[in-house]
């Protein structure tokens, strides 16, 4: 049979684009020669520049979103990734389908992990990883060897485009670094290097909004073995990886792994706030340690801290009865309890009579008095050995007050030795979350944020803005224990926006402010008491509703089971909103609507808590309690007073079976 000139033309171009390739990825060595990933719309692709510096790039449907960024490592001076050969090894699936609790019930992850061999002049051996899915690229380092070795910094940059705004928290004060609890603001990526008075280095996440469109989140996850990575602002609309040790560095022994430098990816704020490769990075959990997670329960929890009650014995057990009033599963037993009189039992005492009406018991321990990694941190294993002897359900450690490795070690320490003994964790002065509950599912909550408690402070009240960012920043990445509600004390925002932030923000175990007599025993808040004793701490699904925008409105729906919920927080002047209800199932739902009355007189603030610091904001726009039959087809309008809000349950109506 006799080939067309045209055909044979066509096979021979294949055959020799084929080879190319081939020969390409055995031996890439000049700044021509571009490794090209592909997943769907997101791509990326690795090189050398001129100088033989490992680089790449980073698209998102053909559009730049991370331009020439450097790829390495320093380890015991020698800078791996400068002078290197990159050879592939190989292309793998990843298809992962695991229980959230979270933002959704299952987290459903795919994506392509490409390896490849980078080759030193000398001819040291190391591996560079990628994966890339519809979530974004993720990319690390694994360098083997044995001994201790020192990690001296990263040549990882993340280039932007002009015209990128970028989102970071804020604080005053160098606590900014090491709790993580900074006010979110925005600026020009061209502004980063100095924006802030406390210096070019930020901590993550960093939330970019692109200027074609779409979103870009800088990330790490898995974040073991290793420090914590900031990002330093270094002009040229770039970030550095930067750590704590600085020039010193930090050891690793055996082996190094470095954490996935992420970059995540969505082209609206559902797809951003339902983003799950975080913790999709994330190693499964042990099959042994977690073969029974029925003690893991989510749920919520009261705290005495907001309403002054400074740890005493017999208000705590008043603090169980009002949980068991409110159908709350837990109280956090703060700062002071080690204070007591026979501390152990007295704790054993309190964690029995709240066994009794079905209340856990939390209780708070300073890290510095566990953090001893002599003899795998045998110090920590008495502690929690005790605390489980007592009865308690799980710990609150706190003031870790940074990311350094050193820290980082006694995180996992704790998760692990906590699981060992069944029990639940909760993070307090720490940083953002890097998908570690995945692996440990005990960590059931983590501070790393500006929340409410700030309201109590000389620095707050927190903004309205700033809370319409988190669900879209800080809450990207995994669960925040911001502990919500505070009616005695909402600075600038109303009621509404204060019974909103329970649906917007999440924490499987979610430590509410108020005072829980407060709650049950005044009568403006007695139309929305149900609603706080009944909504949930984790969800089934969430869907962001298209009004939102990264700090002036966050109007985010969940479901759970049959019922859907949606919290509403605006930031600025007054205004009117129209929910199209297409999130909803077929079926008719009873929409309970808390929401702003703006024609109320506000509430005065005087008096109801003592331990406030109210300033300017001595009153609050009070929330009115409407409900009406709705269904998917259908609209509900609301008016959002100044820095205000809404929380809306719709009920799925019951259909009988003849």
């Amino acid at each position: 049979m006799k080939i067309p000139n045209n055909l044979r033309l066509i096979v021979n171009m294949r055959f020799y684009l084929t080879l190319c390739s081939a020969l390409f990825l055995v031996n890439c060595s000049s700044k021509t020669d571009h490794i090209e990933m592909v997943y769907g719309q997101t791509g990326t692709s690795l090189f050398q520049l001129k100088n033989k510096q490992l680089a790449y790039t980073v698209k998102k449907e053909g559009q730049m979103v991370l331009d020439t960024s450097l790829l390495g490592v320093t380890i015991d001076g020698k800078n791996l990734g400068s002078n290197s050969k990159i050879s592939f090894l190989n292309q793998d699936k990843v298809t992962l389908k695991y229980a959230l609790n979270g933002i959704k019930k299952m987290a459903d992850y795919k994506g392509n992990i490409h390896s490849y061999e980078i080759t030193e002049a000398d001819g040291f051996k190391w591996k560079l990883e990628f994966q890339l899915s519809n979530d974004g690229v993720a990319y690390r380092y694994k360098v083997p060897g044995s001994g201790s070795r020192t990690v001296l910094g990263e040549a990882t940059t993340f280039k932007l485009p002009e015209s990128t705004r970028v989102w970071y928290f804020e604080r005053d004060s160098d606590w900014k670094l090491k709790s993580h609890a900074g006010e979110w603001l925005s600026a020009d990526i061209s502004e980063m290097p100095t924006v802030s008075k406390m210096g070019p280095v930020q901590g993550l996440t960093l939330t970019c909004e692109l200027p074609m469109g779409g979103y870009a989140l800088l990330a790490e996850a898995a974040l073991y073995n290793y420090s914590g990575m900031r990002l330093k602002a270094i002009g040229n609309n770039s970030f550095k990886a930067n750590f704590t040790e600085g020039d010193q560095g930090f050891v690793v022994d055996g082996t190094i792994t470095t954490p996935w430098r992420c970059i995540l990816l969505a082209d609206d704020l559902n797809a951003l706030a339902n983003n799950t490769m975080v913790a999709s990075l994330n190693p499964a959990p042990n099959s042994e340690l977690f073969a029974d997670t029925s003690w893991i329960k989510p749920g919520k929890s009261v705290w005495h801290w907001w309403s002054g009650k400074y740890v005493d014995f017999r208000e705590e057990q008043d603090m169980v009865d009002d949980a068991l009033a409110l159908d709350f599963e837990y109280n956090m037993v703060d700062d002071g309890w080690e204070a007591w009189e026979d501390k152990w039992k007295k704790i054993a005492e309190l964690c029995s009579y709240a066994q009794d009406k079905g209340v856990g018991i939390f209780v708070w321990k300073h890290s510095k008095e566990i953090n001893f990694p002599e003899n795998d941190y045998t110090i920590m294993g008495h502690f929690l050995d005790s605390v489980k002897q007592a009865g308690a359900v799980g710990v609150k450690v706190d003031f870790m007050n940074g990311q350094d490795k050193y820290i980082i070690d006694f995180d996992e320490a704790l998760l692990r030795k906590a699981a060992e003994r069944k029990l639940m964790v909760n993070f307090h002065g720490c940083q953002q979350s890097s998908g570690e509950y995945r692996t440990y599912p005990n960590e059931v909550t983590r501070e790393g944020i500006r929340g409410l408690e700030v309201n109590h402070m000389q620095e707050g009240p927190l903004t309205a803005s700033h809370n319409a960012a988190l669900p879209f920043t800080r809450y990207v990445t995994g669960h925040g224990d911001y502990t919500p509600l505070g009616f005695t004390e909402p600075g600038e925002t109303s009621w509404a926006h204060q019974l909103g932030t329970l649906i917007a923000f999440y924490s499987p175990f979610n430590c509410i402010a108020e005072n829980t007599q407060f709650l049950l025993n005044n009568e403006a808040i007695a139309p929305a008491l149900n609603f706080i004793k009944s909504v949930p701490t984790v969800w089934d699904e969430t869907y962001v509703l298209p009004q939102s925008k990264i700090g002036e409105l966050a109007a985010i729906a969940r479901k759970k089971d049959d019922d859907w919920y949606l919290g509403i927080l605006s930031s600025g002047s007054s205004k009117e909103m129209t929910i199209d209800l297409n999130f909803l199932k077929d079926g008719e739902y009873s929409a309970e609507i808390l929401a702003d009355d703006i024609e109320a007189q506000p509430i005065n603030l005087e008096g109801l808590n003592k331990e406030a610091n109210l300033r300017q904001w001595n009153t609050a726009i009070p929330f009115k309690k409407l409900t009406e039959m709705v269904s998917v087809e259908g609209k509900v309008t609301i008016q959002l007073a100044a820095n205000g809000g809404a929380a809306i349950r719709f009920i799925r109506s019951k259909v009988e079976v003849k």
